[in-house]
């Protein structure tokens, strides 16, 4: 199939440090370009990918220093990937609903993939306004607020085989990986490794928005002699920091819609304690590759739970549902299934226009 892959800019992909979207745009970028369809993908020009790259900009946003607006290179992608007619069987738009005004006045069939929380009420008028735009979820729970408008089908997330190890031992440690937000409840992961005793390493980007409220919350928790703050860390490092930990916690208090570090972790064999919250009983199997708790009162009590969860399990269950192999198979059932619609529509209105009547200039 001719495939339009097409990426937000504040990450290259894959992205240099975090960037959830943009890693999940190229595990599936690259692994459809190796069963061998023709995929181009619409990102920053500090992309890496065996596509065909179209370029949007010189290099991702967020990373970008110097004062310009952001804005514009936006527009541009949302123009070059979504406004023109291409030679595409489909286009995978990854920019949420920013991509819906011009998607619906493309021939070309166009499928969103949502990446984040869709419970707030502002976004209603859109997908009521777009309601015919077909749309994919990253779990049930994430759909749920908008449960009417037209879903294709959930995929989960998948990651490459290789590209984490099983660890078959830990290192002592509880791990946080992310970002520092208010959602993401770092400071019950910190109350939690003082109430058990247990080191916390924690590594994570702090986002602008952010600052004011890591500065006030948490870098004072930080000081504790149980507490390692490394900040952001690279796809490379990910490796030995979660496969090293007895745990990964996600203590997120929001409707968390995946949470890919979640499979990254069981890809190392590491088991995950997090609340319940969103998608995350649909991912984690409580008491078999982790404990999806309450609050932060059982979170802390699971934790002596940990050592009688098998490490192997955690990577097999992995294996089984979260690999790339399997989510590429997913999308490209979904295009094939808008491609072949889209053709039925062009045949039906094919068929309509000649079997228009004809008149005869005596009539």
């Amino acid at each position: 199939m001719r495939i339009a892959q097409v990426a937000p800019l504040w990450e290259s992909v894959p992205p240099k440090l975090y960037g959830g979207t943009e890693r999940v745009v190229s595990y599936l970028t690259e692994e459809l370009v190796r069963l061998g369809h023709d995929v181009t993908l619409f990102a920053s020009g500090d992309s890496t990918t065996a596509a065909r790259l179209e370029a949007i900009c010189s290099h991702a946003l967020r990373l970008n220093e110097g004062i310009f607006n952001r804005d514009a290179p936006m527009t541009m992608l949302m123009e070059q990937a979504l406004g023109k007619s291409g030679n595409f069987d489909v286009i995978h738009s990854h920019l949420d609903f920013l991509g819906f005004p011009l998607g619906r006045r493309n021939p070309i069939p166009m499928v969103t993939t949502f990446h984040g929380r869709l419970d707030l009420p502002e976004l209603q008028p859109v997908f009521r306004e777009y309601a015919e735009m077909p749309m994919v979820s990253i779990s049930n729970a994430q759909r749920k607020p908008v449960s009417w408008t037209n879903w294709q089908a959930t995929i989960y997330h998948g990651l490459p085989k290789d590209l984490y190890s099983m660890h078959p031992n830990s290192g002592g440690y509880l791990a946080f990986l992310g970002r520092i937000s208010p959602e993401k409840r770092p400071d019950h992961a910190i109350e939690i490794a003082k109430r058990v005793g247990i080191p916390l390493k924690i590594a994570a980007k702090v986002d602008p928005a952010d600052q004011k409220y890591f500065q006030a919350e948490i870098e004072p928790l930080l000081s504790h002699p149980l507490i390692e703050f490394v900040g952001e860390i690279t796809d490379a490092e990910k490796n030995e920091f979660l496969g090293n930990a007895m745990a990964l916690i996600c203590p997120y208090d929001w409707p968390e819609p995946f949470g890919l570090v979640l499979i990254e972790a069981l890809a190392c064999g590491t088991p995950v304690l997090a609340y319940r919250r969103g998608s995350i009983p649909e991912i984690i199997d409580n008491g078999e590759t982790g404990f999806v708790c309450e609050g932060l009162d059982e979170m802390t009590a699971a934790v002596q739970g940990i050592a009688g969860i098998d490490r192997r399990r955690c990577r097999d269950a992995f294996d089984q549902r979260f690999s790339v192999e399997r989510m590429a198979q997913d999308y490209l059932r979904v295009y094939e299934q808008l491609a072949l619609g889209s053709a039925g529509e062009r045949e039906t209105e094919a068929a309509s226009f000649t079997s228009w009547p004809t008149f005869s200039s005596n009539a």
